[in-house]
């Protein structure tokens, strides 16, 4: 059996844990074909942008069970694992993925609402009278 690399990737609050075996180049998203799952074509750029900047587009298989969060927030989780996963069987692909930023966990997340406002930042509308 091929050995399988697995890793966790994260984004917003979507967590994608992905498996990597050597392969055809299929992309397996909670059972179905990735381009299957996430709807738009921006989001299929974005899950194989760790693949072809590693030049290993063909090379691998990648099963993933994504839970959580939007198909945006899920595509950006699946990119993370995928670049993971992929310096964990090559360490030597660390400074391509980290240059281009894959390896970063993004921590921006929806800010809290707070009390006496009707959002995070938006107010009631104030008057005077």
């Amino acid at each position: 059996m091929a050995e399988v690399t697995t890793a966790t990737g994260k984004r917003k609050s979507a967590i994608a844990r992905v498996r990597v075996t050597a392969g055809t180049g299929q992309i397996i998203v909670n059972g179905r074909n990735c381009d299957e799952y996430f709807p738009r074509p921006v989001l299929h750029t974005i899950v194989r942008q760790p693949l072809a900047d590693t030049d290993t587009l063909g090379s691998y298989d990648i099963f993933a069970n994504i839970c959580g969060g939007g198909i945006s927030g899920q595509a950006g989780a699946l990119r993370h694992g995928i670049a993971r996963a992929l310096e964990k069987i090559d360490p030597a692909r660390r400074l391509t993925l980290k240059q281009a930023g894959y390896l970063t966990r993004d921590s921006r997340r929806k800010e809290r609402k707070k009390y006496g406002q009707k959002g995070a930042r938006a107010r009631f509308q104030f008057s005077k009278r």
